[in-house]
């Protein structure tokens, strides 16, 4: 599966996805880093056919109003350490793959994960 971390999150998400398999790129690896726009990075995440990873709400008002980014995975854990989030990520990833097999918005909120918009 293919994933941009948005920059509120760590870096060190997207080399535990890429160490877990998948293809996960960091907002600092765009050209602007962690300058890139909501929308650039809604853009880059459409065009590559990658899920947004963000905490940011303005993602999911932009993806339930205008269907940008196409594919988001909000975290609403509020404040939680690295290490704290590298756990939650795992303990639910397969899920999270699973499904965004029709799912285009899925939150993750401490223990549960929700699909909150389906194709």
């Amino acid at each position: 599966m293919k994933f941009l971390i948005d920059a509120q999150l760590p870096s060190r998400l997207a080399r535990h996805l890429n160490d877990g398999g998948h293809d996960a790129i960091h907002t600092l690896d765009l050209p602007e880093q962690n300058r890139t726009t909501d929308a650039e990075i809604s853009r880059v995440a459409d065009v590559e056919d990658r899920i947004v990873i963000s905490k940011d709400s303005d993602f999911r008002d932009s993806h339930l109003l205008n269907g940008s980014p196409a594919r988001l995975l909000v975290v609403t854990t509020g404040n939680i350490t690295n290490r704290d989030l590298l756990v939650l990520i795992d303990e639910h990833l397969d899920e999270v793959v699973a499904a965004f097999v029709g799912a285009r918005l899925v939150e993750i909120s401490g223990h549960d994960l929700s699909v909150l918009d389906e194709d």
